[in-house]
């Protein structure tokens, strides 16, 4: 991969070139909100078919999750270190709540720490606010710079 360029319309292409690399992300409708050094912000619109509970209409967590993990992974990548690559080594994920049935999902994630070798990321994902969060993480990234 190529060295990331530093504006944001850049960044921007970058993390949606990124995105649409991975077909899951394409099957679940992700779509880039915002990015910057470090950090990104993905949505995930509801759908039918993501559905965990017929009965409450409630998101499953494992797409939820997923969500949570490629935002991870796409603030490693907009990192000012210009990582090369990135492999999810480890991700903690605690659900608060159930989203709200009908509601996009969001994940803010911000990469905090990156050694040679692992990248280091909080995140949190949310039907409207982030402030009440459906779910929170941790996660440690592997990278190559």
């Amino acid at each position: 991969m190529q060295d990331i360029p530093p504006d944001t319309d850049a960044r921007r292409d970058f993390a949606r070139r990124f995105i649409q690399a991975l077909p899951h992300c394409g099957a679940l409708n992700m779509g880039v909100e915002e990015v910057g050094e470090g950090y990104a912000i993905l949505s995930m619109p509801w759908d039918d078919r993501l559905v965990g509970d017929p009965a409450t209409g409630v998101i499953h967590g494992g797409a939820v999750s997923t969500l949570m993990d490629t935002c991870g992974g796409t603030a490693v990548m907009t990192h000012p270190k210009g990582p090369k690559t990135t492999a999810t080594l480890d991700l903690r994920i605690d659900y608060m709540r159930a989203a709200e049935p009908g509601k996009a999902i969001s994940a803010k994630a911000t990469c905090y720490h990156m050694t040679r070798t692992v990248a280091f990321v909080r995140a949190v994902a949310s039907d409207g606010d982030f402030d009440n969060p459906v779910a929170t993480a941790a996660g440690a990234f592997a990278v190559t710079t």
